[in-house]
């Protein structure tokens, strides 16, 4: 069975039982930040699960892609370790529990219809005191004892938050995998026969901070199997690796090397690697990640570069992973469709980093000489751990390059410090690792709150309507009084609440009793918009008639910056490319700030372009129409959803003119002329790949504009200029003191050429060593090297110690003969130690070193220092 069937099946078994079939989710987690990775296939759904909000269906059921990079060091060495991998997954939100779960999976595990395992080599694992469990296994399903295992970790729990115990799915793969005569030989072992295929966990408990555990009111099922596992499984072959899913991978990988998988050991590690990083890397590209030195850049340019140095293993010594992007599509892109359209863009950040990294490979056996010559001159023959790991960890060097060439210069790598300084990064790795998917605790009143809600305030901005319920410190309340903070709900309400990036509304609710300012909005767990307020005057009571207004002067500023935030996503793609994507925004009143995915900087004509693009759609007073449509026709045509948002099956396009298309909830114009003007205010990157864009439309477009206006004309002025003509006086301006520069640069050899000859006399005799050390007039560091080169002319023979003041703080050179040097004179070690008088540092070549210090006064100081420093060396 192909792993596209098994996907396919496992969708449809569960949505035949009433689940929704949920979206694999982007990699990247929406809104929360304790994940770095979606990791596990109910990571994405954890707001369903703590009650933040209550979906549609209780029933849920998802084909997950997830990546998780702890135990990376396995990958390719064992049968089913892998980054990245696909979880199936049924759930229950308060609805069905155990009988349930476990009839539903035996049936789709058996029945010849959908898996049709033999039941025969099927065994599970229990809680020991989940009774239930058992007898359903025994005594419903039929299971005999002795295929029940009781063990007592099943059961799932990392302290405060809701737990319970857990069922584990075993099948048995046969003699070929295992002799029953091993004493770890046994389902739930640590074994490769009774192989584990699925989790099915009973959230039932809630771990008080006390430690004791009471039932929860709302009990979860959670489960997780391996799409992986299942494949080989079905494909009846060795590892996962051998299935569908990376055969075709490892085979064009085989090929561009000239290689055969099959016929070592090492070659084939090599292949599985490569063949599992790719698919990381290039699943992560196409949700908006890209090579950095922070975050998930990290590990991704981590990854890239490990498959890179497996690549040499195969002989590979140019960029090779970004021809294995279409076969990663071939074999996952009808599922996942982003990996095939966004090929191009893919396969072109993956070429990128390839070279980037060979160069990088380059500059590490640079680094690595420094690192040995050091070593050499600290009389050691062996490069510390910590030295080799930093090579690897920051630069992506190979521990067995370091190995390599430190033979070849006689000395030695300290492994086991390598090792431990690994150990103590995967450890780090471990405890950011995926109890992040945990669920938080239920609770709140809000959600067990079902009185639905009307929003209508996309056509109303001022509603009377009735208050539903107040809520003050978690408690409902009849009564707010004047001055006191707390939530309202109301029958019908026009507040938007935050949402997409727009920001929520603000306005006010009054009655005949009182008044309440709205400070903000947000959603309920069931959907309701909830009124963030403080009483003003009076009070507010539960069951009143209210009137609700919007501020329109704030909703009709945001609005015009929403539309043109559709504008400005469509002209960057016109501009920059169709690779482009939506990575973050925020609508306010008083701006737009748009974050998009994008290679390298944009120039001046690109922004002139894109800000031209979107205003030409301004002036052309295009209609914005708004319709509710199923979400399979909007994406048919050409609908672009929005960077972290959910959709459910009719989806609100937005459609501006025949320019723009999106999926979007928030509040817009009616026309595009409303927007007036659109100026670009800035524009920057914010991390390795993604860009940020500002600006500002209508009245804040005509104040910025108005500011800048007024600031040329104050330069004007100074200038003792008109405003056409501040450029050409800026021109002659900048000139002029290009050629006083000149002159100053001139008059400033000379000074160096007269107080060199000065300097001559004030050499003196340590030892056997030649000392200059003397303080001069140079007010840069430039300046004072140029010094130093007139005095090396002079003073062949001379060691020269120079420093000198700019303002507060000191410069210092340090220049030693080659004669010197040998003899074991080291400028950098010496500047080093002259700087740190002044409290400052440097260093540099044994032959030419620079330093700077923060304290002038100690400069005399310093220069005393030199002569004890050289006395100590002869």
């Amino acid at each position: 069975m192909k792993s596209s069937e098994i996907r396919s099946k496992w969708l449809q078994f569960f949505a035949s039982k009433g689940h929704k079939i949920e979206p694999s989710a982007s990699l990247v987690p929406h809104n929360d930040p304790s994940l770095l990775w979606i990791n596990a296939g109910m990571a994405p759904l954890k707001a369903y699960f703590d009650g933040r909000v209550k979906p549609d269906n209780p029933r849920l059921t998802n084909s997950q892609k997830c990546i998780r990079t702890n135990d990376i060091e396995n990958v390719g060495k064992t049968r089913r370790h892998h980054t990245f991998f696909e979880m199936l997954g049924n759930f229950s939100i308060g609805d069905y529990f155990k009988e349930d779960a476990i009839t539903w999976a035996w049936e789709f595990l058996t029945s010849p219809e959908w898996i049709g395992f033999d039941p025969e080599r099927l065994s599970v694992t229990v809680y020991p005191e989940d009774e239930e469990a058992y007898k359903l296994w025994n005594e419903k399903i039929g299971l005999p004892a002795e295929r029940i295992v009781k063990l007592e970790e099943n059961f799932w729990d990392i302290g405060e938050g809701p737990c319970g115990p857990c069922t584990e799915i075993f099948y048995d793969r046969g003699d070929a995998y295992g002799d029953l005569s091993d004493p770890e030989c046994y389902t739930g072992g640590e074994n490769e026969r009774f192989l584990e295929v699925w989790n099915v966990v009973f959230s039932q408990f809630n771990h008080n901070k006390d430690g004791s555990f009471t039932p929860l009111p709302s009990k979860n099922i959670d489960t997780g199997a391996g799409l992986e596992r299942f494949a080989s499984i079905l494909q009846d072959v060795n590892s996962n690796f051998d299935t569908d899913l990376f055969q075709p991978i490892i085979t064009k990988t085989a090929q561009i090397a000239g290689v055969k998988y099959g016929t070592s050991e090492e070659v084939d590690v090599a292949l599985k690697v490569i063949a599992d990083h790719v698919r990381t890397v290039a699943f992560a590209v196409a949700d908006g990640v890209l090579p950095s030195n922070e975050g998930r850049g990290y590990v991704i340019r981590r990854l890239l570069r490990r498959a890179v140095r497996y690549g040499k293993v195969l002989g590979l010594s140019k960029p090779f992973m970004y021809e294995l992007v279409e076969t990663v599509g071939e074999i996952m892109g009808s599922y996942y469709t982003d990996i095939v359209t966004k090929r191009e863009f893919i396969e072109k950040v993956i070429h990128t980093e390839e070279e980037r990294f060979h160069e990088t490979l380059s500059d590490g056996l640079a680094i690595l000489a420094q690192i040995s010559a050091d070593a050499k001159a600290e009389g050691r023959t062996v490069l510390t751990g910590a030295e080799t790991f930093k090579l690897y960890d920051t630069y992506g060097f190979p521990l067995d390059l370091s190995e390599d060439f430190a033979l070849e210069h006689g000395m030695t790598v300290d492994r086991e410090g390598f090792e431990a300084a690994m150990e103590e990064q995967r450890e780090r790795a471990r405890a950011a690792g995926h109890k992040g998917a945990s669920m938080a605790i239920q609770g709140g009143v809000l959600s067990d709150y079902t009185t639905k809600t009307e929003f209508i305030g996309y056509n109303e901005l001022d509603v009377t309507t009735k208050i539903l319920a107040i809520v003050v410190d978690d408690t409902f309340k009849d009564v707010l009084s004047a001055g006191e903070t707390g939530q309202v709900i109301l029958e019908t309400t026009p507040f938007y609440a935050e949402s997409g990036g727009q920001v929520s509304d603000q306005g006010t609710i009054t009655s005949e009793l009182g008044s309440a300012k709205v400070e903000g909005m947000f959603k309920a767990p069931h959907g309701q918009h909830v009124h963030q307020v403080t009483m003003t005057s009076g009070e507010l009571r539960v069951d009143t008639e209210v009137t609700a207004q919007v501020n329109r002067e704030l909703r009709g500023s945001i609005v015009k910056n929403h539309t043109a935030t559709h504008l400005l996503h469509k002209a960057l793609k016109e501009t920059l490319g169709e690779h482009v994507n939506q990575a973050g925004s925020l609508v306010d009143p008083q701006r737009l700030r748009f974050d998009f995915s994008h290679l390298g900087s944009i120039s001046t004509e690109e922004l002139t372009e894109i800000e031209h693009r979107v205003n030409e759609q301004i002036w052309n007073a295009l209609d914005v129409i708004i319709e509710h449509k199923p979400i399979d026709e909007a994406k048919a045509m050409g609908a672009m959803a929005l960077f972290g948002e959910k959709y459910g099956d009719v989806v609100r396009v937005v459609q501006v003119g025949g320019y723009s298309l999106e999926l979007c909830g928030g509040c817009h114009v009616s026309n595009t002329s409303e927007i007036g003007l659109f100026k670009l205010v800035s524009e920057s990157g914010i991390g390795s790949g993604v860009r940020r864009i500002e600006a500002v439309t209508g009245r804040g477009a005509y104040q910025y504009m108005d500011g800048q206006l007024e600031t040329l004309k104050q330069s004007a002025a100074l200038l003792k200029s008109n405003v056409n003509d501040v450029p050409k006086r800026i021109e002659a301006l900048y000139q002029q003191l290009k050629d006083l520069g000149r002159e100053n640069e001139s008059l400033q050899s000379k000074l160096s050429v007269i107080e060199a000859g000065e300097l001559t006399s004030q050499v003196v005799n340590v030892g056997n060593t030649k000392l200059l050390a003397a303080q001069v007039q140079a007010n840069s560091m430039e300046a004072l090297r140029s010094l130093a080169d007139e005095l090396k002319v002079k003073l062949p023979d001379a060691v020269l110690v120079l420093g000198a003041t700019a303002e507060d703080k000191v410069n210092f050179v340090v220049a030693v003969p080659g004669e010197e040097v040998k003899r074991g004179i080291h400028a950098g070690k010496l500047v080093k130690e002259v700087a740190a008088v002044c409290g400052g540092g440097g260093g540099g070549r044994p032959d030419m070193a620079q330093a700077g210090g923060k304290d002038a006064s100690k400069l005399a100081d310093a220069l005393k220092l030199a002569e004890q420093w050289i006395s100590s060396q002869n």
